[in-house]
């Protein structure tokens, strides 16, 4: 606005103050904010946390975030001026890290939280790079996709019949719904008559508590068509719930959910889980994991020729991409199945 701004620093010989001074005029030709040439990496993860990351992103990522900031970053990078942090500092902080034991993902994640808190100070002016884009986290090798076969899936829902959440492993079976959409469907997002179930929100736990949150991209908010052998299980569930209502001393269901235990609490997906393993022993096929049920139904959609975009629709992905390199191991199939109707349209079967 015009007028004269004035900085004081206090340097103990003629030598540092010189540098001081140097350093005050060079944040000012580079338009840094003066106001955070005094601040700590410690200190700025801290206003990070309560001023950007608490009011702009879900509840549990912010807890994620907290927990990376406040039990890895600060306790290493934490005592380091913001301004002299650099790509050293944290590609060292990354080889202490994986020395310690910790996983490739697990670091890739403080990576991406320091990142993501460097790239606001940039924007506001507080320092002049982000030092941790310059440095690559650590790879992560992705295990190949090897969901369930649809014949391993027939005996695995034939060991679940009669459970009590048997209609949610043929929902997620048959969908590829994430386990926390599930979870989290209430009979307001279903229409039976439709055939339809709306993804509107995600059971999680945290802070010890059940919440509903918004589902993890916009993309993720869809609505999915389901078989017509679904909606009869959706039926027959909905019809067991009411007598479990009926016969509770005390039903607990304030959300509507359609998938409860008996006096209709939330269903924790940890317990749900080793049930779920405990099914497929049963069943006497291999050990997957729950979200491979997600895997498996993209698979069996590509494999009948569904369109690799209806499928990204379908799993909610944010990214055509993203599904496309996650089922790669569908595609020789495809061009294959591809070339037969080709030739099938021009030389006859």
């Amino acid at each position: 606005d015009g007028k004269r701004v004035r900085r004081k620093a206090v340097a103990r010989t003629k030598k540092e103050a010189g540098e001081r001074l140097a350093a005050l005029r060079r944040d000012a030709e580079s338009g840094l904010e003066p106001e955070a040439a005094r601040w700590t990496v410690a200190d700025w993860l801290e206003r990070w946390l309560e001023t950007e990351s608490k009011p702009s992103v879900r509840p549990r990522t912010h807890l994620m975030y907290q927990a990376a900031v406040r039990n890895h970053l600060i306790p290493a990078l934490g005592r380091h001026p913001l301004r002299s942090l650099t790509a050293t500092h944290v590609k060292a902080y990354m080889g202490v890290k994986a020395e310690a034991g910790l996983a490739p993902q697990t670091i890739r994640n403080q990576h991406a939280t320091l990142r993501r808190a460097l790239a606001i100070a940039v924007r506001y002016g507080y320092v002049e790079k982000n030092v941790a884009g310059l440095v690559s986290p650590p790879k992560v090798r992705r295990d190949e996709v090897n969901p369930l076969r649809p014949d391993e899936v027939r005996q695995f829902l034939g060991a679940a019949h009669g459970h009590q959440q048997e209609t949610l492993f043929v929902l997620a079976a048959s969908t590829g719904m994430r386990l926390a959409e599930v979870l989290g469907v209430t009979w307001g997002s279903v229409d039976l008559g439709a055939g339809t179930v709306r993804v509107e929100q995600t059971l999680v736990r945290y802070e010890r508590e059940f919440h509903l949150d918004p589902p993890k991209t916009r993309q993720s908010k869809r609505t999915i068509a389901i078989p017509g052998h679904v909606v009869e299980a959706l039926r027959a569930h909905r019809v067991r719930q009411v007598e479990d209502k009926l016969k509770a001393p005390l039903w607990v269901n304030d959300w509507d959910l359609v998938f409860t235990d008996e006096v209709g609490r939330p269903v924790e997906s940890r317990g749900l889980h080793d049930e779920f393993v405990g099914l497929l022993d049963r069943a006497k096929v291999r050990r997957v994991r729950f979200h491979d049920l997600r895997h498996g139904a993209a698979t069996y959609l590509l494999a009948q020729g569904v369109p690799m975009k209806v499928v990204q629709d379908v799993l909610g992905h944010s990214q055509i991409s993203m599904t496309a390199d996650l089922y790669s191991h569908v595609v020789p199939e495809l061009r294959r199945d591809a070339a037969d109707r080709m030739g099938d349209v021009l030389f006859g079967s």
